[in-house]
């Protein structure tokens, strides 16, 4: 399973990917450069956080497939009892999946067509 991503881990691993980027390319921050003009000049369409959701979305689609009682399905299920702390809950992991579903137009049951689900989580391309 992945961990939940959280805006504060999404901003950390867009940084770092960003630089990762600005090295490859050899263009230092002094310079200027926006880090859009960047991307099209490598030719990169997507952010990672996309990409990472996109797996997590597959991974999800993947167990959900399985056969009742596989461990993989049991522990996406499982949702430890605990004594709740004050303010607001804390996300969990499905709520990030929800959300990128929602994102993609895709429903709870849609995973069952494998072809629908590829094509909804963006793994493949339309063709016509």
């Amino acid at each position: 399973m992945t961990w939940r991503l959280t805006e504060n881990n999404k901003r950390c691993v867009e940084a770092t990917k960003m630089d990762a980027l600005r090295r490859s390319s050899r263009i230092s921050r002094k310079e200027g450069i926006r880090i859009v003009t960047i991307r099209q000049q490598i030719g990169l369409e997507e952010t990672i956080i996309k990409e990472m959701e996109k797996n997590q979305l597959t991974w999800y689609g993947h167990v959900q497939g399985m056969v009742e009682g596989i461990l993989s399905k049991i522990a996406l299920k499982l949702m430890p009892k605990q004594k709740t702390a004050r303010g607001r809950p804390k996300k969990n992991w499905m709520e990030g999946i929800r959300k990128a579903m929602d994102e993609r137009n895709l429903n709870e049951g849609q995973w069952e067509d494998r072809k629908q689900w590829s094509l909804g989580v963006g793994q493949r391309r339309k063709t016509f």
